[in-house]
């Protein structure tokens, strides 16, 4: 079945409902927010339940809300903490390089139908204009159009995508000039307590940079229609429009890809954010690219 939003409704005890987010949107005065009905009870209970209310939703954008799935922590799974960096920490120099660096590579995706549009992140793969994002952002089809740091609109088309592992590829031709591939780096080799950045568009805010550390690594999460499988976990701040987007280390390499925040019903965001591990991530990316 499928959602106004042109999103599948999630089945089984495992998952909450979906439900939309209020959405800031650029054509409205600051402030204004539309708002969504409040969600609904999870039907049924199972052997996986919500942790404590919860759950985990993607972070597109979509218009009268964020297009979102909701997904359970398992319940065995480890307690959830987060640890803050204090506000008047000084930024390392390390960081602001790999914020440099990764600014480069990274665009704001918009996807436009007829009834509906979503807005999400990308990061550049390589010099063929291959462009890496979740495949959630790019779910309801219609036309691709990615913005980069230049400020230059790109029609870009869809080369595929995996439900699975919420991967996609687009694909953007012309002058690459100024669009520069992101090196990528291990998340294997990430250490709790490790700064890390996460970068894209959050509400539609392009070129935006929140700093954190890596809470947790192998957190195991179920996104989507996924299997269980395993995120790495920070406290950087993500946001509706993150997804797709990279979240890098402190050498501007990219570890993951922002794709979903933990939140408790009613309380948003909770600094709670998953990301994609950067080897699973490219595989998949690859084996869309090999067999588009």
């Amino acid at each position: 079945m499928t959602s106004p939003l042109g999103l599948r409704d999630l089945e089984g005890p495992q998952f909450a409902p979906p439900r939309s987010y209020p959405r800031h949107r650029a054509d409205l005065p600051p402030g204004t927010v539309w708002d969504s009905p409040p969600p609904q009870r999870p039907r049924g209970r199972g052997p996986r339940l919500l942790v404590a209310g919860l759950v985990v939703a993607v972070v597109s954008a979509g218009t009268g809300g964020a297009a979102g799935w909701y997904a359970s922590l398992w319940a065995n799974a480890p307690g959830l903490q987060t640890r803050n960096v204090a506000a008047n920490t000084a930024v390392p120099d390390a960081l602001v390089n790999a914020a440099e660096q990764a600014l480069a590579g990274v665009v704001s995706i918009e996807v436009v139908s007829d009834d509906e549009a979503a807005t999400g992140s990308g990061f550049v793969m390589d010099d063929q204009g291959h462009i890496m994002t979740n495949s959630h952002v790019v779910l309801a089809g219609g036309d691709i159009t990615v913005v980069g740091q230049d400020g230059r609109e790109r029609t870009a088309r869809l080369v595929g995508r995996v439900s699975r592992t919420d991967i996609a590829v687009i694909k953007v031709s012309g002058d690459l000039t100024t669009l520069r591939p992101l090196t990528l780096g291990r998340s294997a080799d990430l250490k709790v307590g490790e700064p890390v950045l996460a970068v894209g568009s959050p509400l539609g805010l392009s070129g935006s940079v929140t700093a954190g550390i890596v809470s947790a690594v192998d957190r195991q999460v179920r996104l989507g229609n996924s299997a269980r499988q395993s995120a790495v976990q920070t406290d950087a701040s993500i946001n509706p429009g993150n997804s797709g987007g990279p979240l890098v280390n402190a050498r501007g390499q990219v570890v993951g890809v922002n794709t979903a925040i933990a939140t408790l019903e009613g309380n948003g965001s909770i600094g709670i954010g998953f990301a994609i591990p950067i080897e699973r991530a490219s595989q998949t990316a690859q084996e869309i690219i090999a067999t588009a």
